[in-house]
């Protein structure tokens, strides 16, 4: 028996309506009817109502896509209209913005900068999902056309985004745009850091703007300069030459700690191999080739580079021998680098907290310091002045009540050799 095939119905007239979200992705993207939209909702704000202006920009979020217009919208409220590939504005007749940071007076003040940034506070704080984009799209895209505004509207994006910065609204590693190629030569992308630092620091610390530059993955300023001044004496005047002595101040203590890290680190491979003293003299000189280190500075990371190289796990009636065997045999590497009363000093200072931070060691001390002494790498006059104006605070009173018959026998020969003279 054969079967018929059955037609199913179907309904005719009936109108399938598509997802939203369908709808949404096969939309067009047009840029130009978002700014257009966006325009008719701020042209009636009247001019410097900032607050009027972040209402508006909230109301608008309810029925304009932020989202998908992300870049649209921040090209717009940041340098005042549509950018094209390259950094030019797109040029279709359109006005510039109503509000945008490049509307702000010439010169720029940060006092009247602060009330754009509180706009883009509110707006994404309304809006997070804007928050990505803002910081990861539109600010490092914008940044790499820099040379394409005159020069009040680079001051103007510069210190807007050192604000942003100081407020923690953003992360520094939009500023990794300035690192191109392009930017760095003729001084263009240092410049532009000098202006976000100096808007920065006018609300926070060095310490502060430090850690933020971290947090961005920022870990060189050399970065921004041209290759041909890519030096550390160059970075340090350029920064005084700015005003700006703290940032200078603190990428030479940044340094520093990288040059003391790296003796440290050379220091332990060395006595590991069980090289003579002349050999770790010579690999210390090396690694201050690459990095000069103030004196009282090396003599800090060289004390405790070779301290680190001890194996300290004897058994505690053994420590004071085996401290004295040590500092005795590392002696002629000390002396090398004391070269001076100041160093000298800094080196006890060194040992003093040393010695009360290895509480094992503190009852040592006063043996330490006559073998310094015996060995020529502290001088009498560099213990005298230590004992009587020069200590440092960390068991300070413990440890001049045990040096005090050593100070004592040292002033008495020092009298007894001017009685001779």
């Amino acid at each position: 028996m054969s079967q018929q095939s059955t037609v199913k119905p179907s309904l005719t007239g009936v109108r399938i309506k598509a997802r939203k979200g369908q709808v949404k992705a096969q939309a067009k993207h047009e840029p130009a009817v978002f700014r257009d939209q966006l325009y008719k909702h701020l042209e009636t704000v009247p001019e410097n109502d900032f607050e009027a202006f972040s209402a508006k920009l909230i109301q608008a979020g309810g029925t304009l896509e932020y989202l998908k217009y992300a870049d649209a919208l921040f090209e717009i409220l940041l340098v005042g209209g549509l950018i094209q590939p390259g950094g030019s504005y797109l040029d279709d007749g359109a006005p510039m913005s109503p509000f945008s940071i490049f509307n702000a007076r010439s010169p720029p003040e940060l006092d009247e900068l602060k009330k754009y940034v509180d706009v883009f506070n509110k707006l994404n704080r309304r809006f997070k999902y804007l928050q990505k984009p803002f910081e990861e799209q539109s600010l490092p895209t914008l940044l790499q056309y820099i040379g394409r505004w005159t020069s009040e509207q680079r001051d103007k994006l510069a210190m807007t985004i050192g604000l942003l910065l100081s407020q923690g609204l953003v992360t520094a590693a939009c500023l990794q745009s300035l690192t191109k190629d392009h930017l760095v030569k003729n001084d263009q992308s240092i410049n532009i850091l000098v202006l976000v630092f100096r808007a920065y620091l006018t609300d926070q610390s060095i310490d502060h703007l430090a850690s933020t530059l971290k947090r961005g993955n920022i870990k060189d300023l050399l970065l921004f300069f041209p290759p041909n001044k890519r030096e550390s004496k160059v970075l340090d005047a350029f920064f005084r030459e700015k005003n700006l002595p703290t940032v200078a101040d603190w990428y030479t203590k940044k340094q520093y700690a990288i040059a003391k890290d790296a003796i440290m680190s050379e220091l332990k491979g060395v006595v590991e191999r069980g090289d003579d003293s002349e050999a770790i003299i010579s690999s210390i000189q090396s690694k201050l080739e690459e990095q000069q280190l103030p004196e009282t500075e090396l003599i800090q990371s060289i004390w405790q580079g070779l301290m680190a190289s001890v194996d300290w796990s004897a058994r505690p009636d053994q420590i004071e021998g085996l401290a004295l065997r040590e500092v005795a045999k590392f002696a002629p590497v000390l002396t090398a680098f004391c070269k001076g009363p100041k160093t000298e000093v800094a080196l006890i200072n060194i040992v003093q907290v040393y010695c009360y931070d290895d509480t094992r060691l503190m009852k040592t001390f006063p043996q330490i310091l006559k073998v310094l002494y015996n060995k020529d790498c502290v001088s009498d006059q560099a213990i005298i002045y230590w004992y009587q104006k020069g200590s440092k605070p960390q068991g300070r009173q413990h440890f001049l009540k045990a040096t005090e018959a050593l100070v004592k026998f040292l002033q008495e020969q020092e009298d007894s050799d001017e009685d001779e003279e």
